[in-house]
């Protein structure tokens, strides 16, 4: 029985980073907040923003207002897997947090499972945390970007 040779392209370690593009919205939404505009007036506009949708989250947090951290984060974590399947991504694989365009996505992610903790729902909580995990993210790499 003879086999094909490997591809040396080919990656043995599992899925390739995903990796979203630079016209991705969390983009310019990125460079309008740090330009001044609010992350509300941002997501307003760019609805697809998981960067802007984060921040909001993250901020409802910080005030306590945990049940609205939720419906943000949830949002933007939502608008962040139709961005990840778009660029390729099949539920699997590393989502590189050093990739300025995933860190929207992953703020979300994380703001996702501390508002589901705040409000008691942990099986939630504990999803989004092996989400992380598995996307090759630490909860903390991610928080220093806050």
């Amino acid at each position: 029985m003879s086999h094909a040779p490997l591809d040396p392209s080919a990656n043995l370690l599992g899925p390739a980073p995903t990796l979203l593009g630079a016209d991705h919205p969390d983009v310019a939404a990125r460079a309008e907040i740090d330009g001044g505009r609010s992350a509300q007036d941002v997501a307003r506009d760019v609805p697809s923003s998981s960067y802007a949708w984060a921040l909001l989250a993250e901020g409802a947090l910080d005030r306590g207002d945990d049940v609205t951290a939720y419906a943000f984060a949830r949002t933007g974590y939502h608008r962040g897997l139709d961005s990840l399947r778009r660029a390729g991504w099949r539920g699997q694989g590393p989502i590189p947090v050093t990739h300025a365009p995933n860190q929207g996505f992953l703020r979300a992610l994380l703001a996702l499972a501390e508002a589901a903790e705040a409000i008691g729902e942990d099986d939630e909580a504990a999803r989004c945390q092996t989400f992380l995990v598995d996307s090759g993210v630490s909860a903390d790499a991610v928080a220093a970007l806050r």
